[in-house]
């Protein structure tokens, strides 16, 4: 990994955008995006796409990553001050006490942080008890509610994890927040990067949707404005190697995923085998993953008569927390295969895994 693609992901790990609230993200990305492309279009929900034109019988070839990344949601304030929420996509509670935010306001924006029970307190109450996301309040030092909403703050407000993004010991993994899914946004950008002056033999919509994390909503009218044949989701999904490799799958440093099942997505054996081929044709490694959750090709694949979705991307461990571990090789993978097949789905590949 060059210093132009580590300083990318750098850039869009710290950056703040929360389901709803990906503004910021989406900014700088269509900046970096435009001169990539041939031309930029945003659709109504906050998605952001960059086309490079192919002939008019190329088939249209689309890889979308997501802006959001998980966060929460105002939705009281409590006579102290502390404020009541609603969590913006998938967290394990026990991750989320004690943890800097940034609280987005009308206003302005403030440091919170999440509410924890020092052990001093639960001296002689038989320790901790189970915990949920509503047990969890957030406080930005106010002194009543009132001053809070005197400040500015209502429900509705954005609450999103603050964290720096570092290299580590190994100069092979990295450690941010937000990897699910800013990997996705870098590696598309890094991936056009590439093909700057190279002709696709297709039509190349390359960007990101909005609203991932909150049920996939923003992959629909993405594909409903671009109407592409084939869609690829470059997404981030969770490692499970820390304690064992053997038997397990999402193993950091063993290549790009090829998600080959998830609760929504059985992916077709044609475009499987097509995405194998042209990985071991260019020398790429991967490895086979199988999910317990979706992607947004799972919110795609009924669009239109069917179309044919698949994930691809990279494993990393302790997503939706405010610090994930992954791979800078596995990076690198993700990123030369979606170079790859860029360059490789032209009409007659696109028919066979259609099956026409």
């Amino acid at each position: 990994m060059n210093q132009e693609t580590w300083q990318r992901i750098v850039k869009y790990t710290e950056l703040q955008g929360t389901s709803g609230q990906e503004e910021a993200v989406r900014r700088a990305f269509r900046d970096d995006l435009t001169p990539l492309v041939d031309h930029v279009e945003q659709n109504d929900l906050g998605g952001l796409f960059g086309t490079k034109v192919g002939r008019e019988d190329d088939p249209r070839v689309m890889f979308a990553a997501h802006f959001d990344e998980v966060g929460f949601m105002v939705a009281g304030i409590l006579p102290t001050g502390a404020l009541q929420v609603v969590s913006l996509g998938g967290w394990n509670p026990v991750t989320v006490p004690a943890h800097r935010f940034t609280l987005f306001t009308k206003n302005g924006q403030y440091p919170v942080v999440s509410s924890s029970v020092s052990p001093h307190l639960l001296r002689g109450k038989g320790g901790a008890a189970a915990l949920s996301i509503d047990d969890i309040l957030f406080d930005a030092g106010f002194e009543s509610k009132e001053q809070a909403e005197s400040m500015g703050v209502r429900p509705g407000d954005f609450i999103v994890p603050e964290s720096k993004t570092v290299r580590m010991a190994n100069p092979n993994r990295g450690l941010s927040k937000s990897y699910d899914n800013r990997f996705g946004v870098s590696a598309i950008l890094s991936a056009l990067t590439d093909l700057q002056g190279v002709q696709t033999p297709n039509t190349l919509i390359m960007g990101a949707n909005a609203q991932e994390e909150v049920g996939l909503r923003g992959a629909l009218p993405a594909v409903q404005q671009f109407k592409p044949d084939v869609f690829f989701a470059v997404d981030s999904s969770a490692a499970n190697d820390v304690d064992q490799t053997v038997g397990r799958q999402g193993i950091l440093d063993q290549g790009t995923l090829i998600r080959v099942f998830d609760p929504t997505v059985v992916t077709s054996p044609r475009l499987k085998e097509f995405i194998l081929q042209t990985a071991e044709d260019n020398q790429i490694p991967y490895q086979y993953f199988v999910s317990k959750g979706g992607t947004d090709a799972g919110a795609v694949q009924k669009y239109g008569q069917g179309l044919p979705a698949v994930a691809l991307g990279v494993a990393s461990r302790y997503i939706h927390t405010h610090e994930t571990v992954w791979s800078i090789p596995d990076f690198d993978a993700a990123r030369e295969l979606i170079v790859a097949l860029a360059k490789n789905l032209d009409r007659s590949a696109v028919d066979d895994i259609v099956g026409k």
